[in-house]
């Protein structure tokens, strides 16, 4: 059995037990979330697809930790202009276990 669950602006094809990494979510390490913004569910050879989203469809995760993710260098620059900016960017992430997908 698996889902597809959009958070975060991404879409993310989960299963029970799998840990994935998603856009930050408020809470702290150990606390559990639901996500309701499921997309699909697929159980065997049945297929539930939303229009766009499953009205009594959830899935359960739980929040292991938070971090922030690899530096990403932005530079950039005008040739003969004397022009040069340089910037980085962390994003954030939260890590999270899927517990139990309702259909």
């Amino acid at each position: 059995m698996y889902a597809v669950i959009a958070t975060g602006g991404k879409q993310y094809k989960v299963t029970k037990g799998e840990t994935l990494r998603v856009e930050k979510i408020a809470g702290d390490e150990g606390d559990t979330v639901k996500l309701d913004n499921v997309l699909m569910v697929a159980d065997g050879d049945k297929v539930s697809v939303g229009t766009p989203v499953l009205d009594k469809a959830s899935v359960t995760a739980k929040i292991m930790a938070h971090g922030r993710g690899d530096k990403v260098e932005i530079v950039k620059f005008r040739r003969r202009k004397h022009s040069r900016r340089q910037m980085g960017h962390r994003q954030s992430y939260t890590e999270i276990e899927v517990t139990e997908i309702k259909a």
